[in-house]
C-alpha cells in the first residue's frame, strides 16, 4: 500500500527508533528519580563518557591510518575516559570553579580533531559536559518533578512531532539537515508542550511560567535534534554509533534532551525558572 508515493511501511519504518528514544529517556528519568549522591553523579559521568566517545569518533582525523595528537588511534577511548573522570570529579568535588574541570576533554581532544571540525568538536563537547552537569544540578536544586517536567517535554515533543509529521505531512522544517522533520510535527510539539505546561499549572503542580517556558524548551529540544542530525551528515554517518543495536547511539537518543537542558540553563541565568511540584 502506498500513500503519496511512499509505502506505509516506509512511512512508519523508523517507529522503533522513536520507541527506543522514549525508552532511553524513561531510563534516564528513572536514574534521576532513584539515584542520588554518588550514584547519580557516577551515572551522569558514564553518560558523558559514552556520548563523548561518539563525538570523538565523528570528529576525529579522517585518515584511519594516521592519528595526530597525544592519543593516536586510541583517541576516542582516551577522550571518553577523560570526559567521564572529569565529569565525576566536577560533580563529586564541589568547590568554586570546579566546573572548569569539564573543559579538560575538550582541550585534550582538539589536537586530534579534524581541522574543519575543531570548533564543532569544542561546541558539541561543551554541550555534552554541561548537560550532564546541569541535570544533576536541576535534580538536587529544583527536585525530581522539575527534571521529570523536562523529560516530559522532550517525550511529548518527540511523540507528537513524529505522529503529526507522518499523518499530516506538509512542508519540511529544514530539509537540508533533517529531511523527515516537518513543520506540522514541529508545531505539534510546541502545542503539546504548551498544553503540558498549562495542565501542570491548572492542576496546581507549577506556576504560570510553565505555560510559556514549556514551548520554548520544546523548541530548544527540537533544535538539539537538528544539530545532531547536522553533525552526522557532516561526519557522513547514519548513527552516532551502534551501541544500541539497530537504534544508533546515545547521542541519537540524547540530542533533544541536550537542547532542552541547555535552554533551561540559559533561562536560569537571566530569569527565575518555573516552579514544578
Amino acid at each position: 500500500m502506498t500513500t503519496g508515493g511512499e509505502t506505509t511501511s516506509g512511512k512508519w519504518g523508523d517507529l522503533s527508533r522513536r520507541v527506543a528514544s522514549t525508552v532511553v529517556l524513561i531510563a534516564i528519568g528513572v536514574l534521576l528519580a532513584f539515584a542520588s549522591g554518588v550514584w547519580l553523579r557516577l551515572g551522569m559521568a558514564l553518560i558523558s563518557a559514552i556520548t563523548f566517545w561518539e563525538l570523538a569518533a565523528m570528529t576525529g582525523w579522517p585518515n584511519p591510518t594516521f592519528h595526530p595528537g597525544p592519543f593516536g588511534r586510541w583517541r576516542s577511548l582516551a577522550l571518553a575516559l577523560i570526559a567521564g573522570l572529569s565529569q565525576a570529579a566536577a560533580l563529586l568535588f564541589d568547590f568554586p570553579g570546579s566546573w572548569l574541570i569539564l573543559l579538560l576533554p575538550i582541550i585534550a581532544g582538539l589536537p586530534g580533531a579534524a581541522r574543519r571540525d575543531r570548533w564543532t568538536y569544542a561546541i558539541f563537547g561543551a554541550a555534552i559536559m554541561l548537560v550532564a552537569y546541569g541535570l544533576v544540578g536541576f535534580r538536587e536544586t529544583y527536585g525530581l518533578p522539575f527534571v521529570l517536567w523536562l523529560m516530559g517535554i522532550v517525550i511529548i515533543s518527540d511523540t507528537l512531532g513524529y505522529f503529526a509529521g507522518r499523518i499530516i505531512g506538509g512542508p519540511k522544517f529544514w530539509p537540508a539537515v533533517s529531511p523527515k522533520k516537518t513543520w506540522s510535527g514541529t508545531v505539534a510539539g510546541w502545542i503539546g508542550a504548551l498544553i503540558f505546561g498549562w495542565v501542570l499549572y491548572m492542576t496546581g503542580h507549577g506556576d504560570p511560567a510553565l505555560i510559556w517556558v514549556s514551548p520554548f524548551v520544546c523548541f530548544a529540544g527540537q533544535l538539539g535534534d537538528i544539530a545532531e542530525s547536522w553533525l552526522k551528515r557532516r561526519a557522513g554517518v547514519k548513527d552516532s554509533s551502534n551501541l544500541i543495536p539497530g537504534h544508533g547511539g546515545f547521542m541519537d537518543r540524547f540530542d533533544a534532551v541536550t537542547g532542552a537542558v541547555l535552554a533551561t540553563m540559559l533561562i536560569g541565568l537571566v530569569a527565575k525558572l518555573p516552579v514544578v511540584s
